[in-house]
């Protein structure tokens, strides 16, 4: 990765767009220091420490929710929207009509960018509003409302910022941000675990090695996933067209072990939290108090279990979306049959679309056990050592991922700057 850095760097129309996305990144930390009015945010920050699923929106805001800025809110409402929208897309036929046009999707996207800046201002006025009065220093209808609409000018900033990212820069936009939101918080954790272990004393020095074996486990694990390839073989026909023969040649059809990368942990995470979000809203309510005692890890056993299944279920049923989305067997067989090809053992046409289905099938289970697996099993440890922080292998997933994808594209940009300059 470090030479793909370097290589990159040499090309000027590259390193045009990796100045572009560092410029992007550090105009969103210095916005990370601009405060929200009318809040206090060492008592927010006290009250909030309380949930564990505002700790996670902390982490992926950078920090800025605890620190209540104007990227408070963070990516995490557009996320959701775009949930909103894509299930709505399956669920309403106009809207699957839509999205298979060129203008359609044009407006789906502008349709998606709205419902997250909308839920940025409801998640903004519902949170402070449910961690009760002494996170504001006014309870007045204006200090809600300046706090609502500075938040969602903050998050309609950061989404201009992704899309501004992705056209212009290195990498996916959103994914970006996420990525630089973890990793302004990794010295801050790393401090935290090593004064609890020599200063404060509240961890058994035996946590560091441990916990340097869970991080090199879990990237070693996120890189092998990430380069597995599963590929299947593809044989051409041999063909006589006037006096030449065409085809015989034998390929392969790549399949990645996890082609839907780390979006459905990512999904689900959000998609989890809009229960709670709705519940603050109304913070004495019964409501609120059930999804607090029954689906929220660190409270009770049954809570702790509800969540996990409930978490397990939505990154398996993400994975299939994501891979009912981007791969579809029925063309793929339809235009291996046109141009002559066939898998070995399988008859052209239907079986074969029906053999790629069946692969694709067990390949998205096998990513949903992993990413389901990592993001579980290694909390529940930590949980069981007495650590309690949002930063865990989640985060590494999430920091690996981005890190290889945009590494992908780096290389992918540098091949295509290779053929450009051929053809010319």
């Amino acid at each position: 990765m470090l030479k793909t850095l370097i290589n990159a760097w040499n090309i000027k129309d590259i390193r045009t767009r990796m100045l572009f996305t560092l410029l992007l990144i550090v105009v969103y930390r210095f916005g990370s220091f601009i405060p929200v009015p009318f809040v206090d945010a060492a008592q927010l920050s006290a009250a909030a420490s309380q949930y564990d699923i505002l700790g996670f929106l902390n982490l992926l805001s950078g920090g800025n929710f605890s620190q209540f800025t104007i990227f408070a809110m963070g990516i995490s409402p557009y996320i959701t929207g775009s949930i909103i929208i894509q299930l709505l897309t399956i669920a309403i036929p106009s809207l699957e009509r839509m999205s298979k046009e060129e203008d359609g999707r044009q407006k789906i996207e502008r349709i998606t960018r709205y419902t997250g800046i909308g839920l940025a201002l409801v998640q903004s006025i519902g949170i402070v509003r449910g961690l009760g009065t002494n996170v504001v220093t006014t309870t007045a209808w204006y200090a809600y409302a300046t706090i609502g609409i500075v938040c969602t000018a903050g998050t309609a900033f950061l989404v201009w910022m992704g899309e501004r990212i992705t056209d212009k820069g290195v990498g996916n936009g959103v994914s970006m941000i996420i990525f630089a939101s973890i990793c302004s918080q990794v010295p801050q954790t790393i401090v935290a675990i090593f004064s609890g272990v020599f200063v404060i004393a509240s961890y058994q020095w035996w946590i560091l090695p441990v916990l340097l074996i869970f991080v090199v486990l879990v990237i070693a694990a996120v890189v092998l996933v990430d380069r597995a390839v599963r590929r299947i073989p593809v044989q051409y026909a041999k063909r006589v067209v006037g006096r030449k023969m065409y085809g015989g040649q034998s390929t392969h059809i790549p399949l990645k072990a996890n082609a839907n990368g780390v979006m459905p942990l990512i999904l689900a995470m959000t998609l989890l939290q809009v229960p709670a979000m709705i519940g603050q809203f109304w913070p004495q309510g019964a409501f609120y108090a059930f999804y607090t005692k029954w689906m929220t890890p660190g409270t009770t056993v049954t809570g702790a279990i509800v969540y996990y299944v409930i978490y397990a279920l939505l990154i398996l049923g993400f994975a299939y979306f994501y891979s009912s989305i981007t791969f579809n067997p029925v063309e793929i067989s339809k235009n291996l049959q046109q141009n002559g090809g066939f898998i070995p053992g399988i008859r052209p046409g239907r079986p074969t679309g029906e053999h790629l289905m069946k692969i694709s099938n067990r390949l998205t289970i096998f990513g949903a056990f992993f990413l389901t697996a990592l993001a579980i099993i290694p909390t529940v440890l930590l949980h069981s050592f007495g650590m309690k922080s949002p930063f865990g292998p989640t985060s590494v997933l999430i920091m690996v991922s981005v890190a290889l994808e945009s590494s992908e594209q780096l290389e992918s940009l540098m091949l295509m700057r290779h053929y450009k300059g051929f053809l010319g």
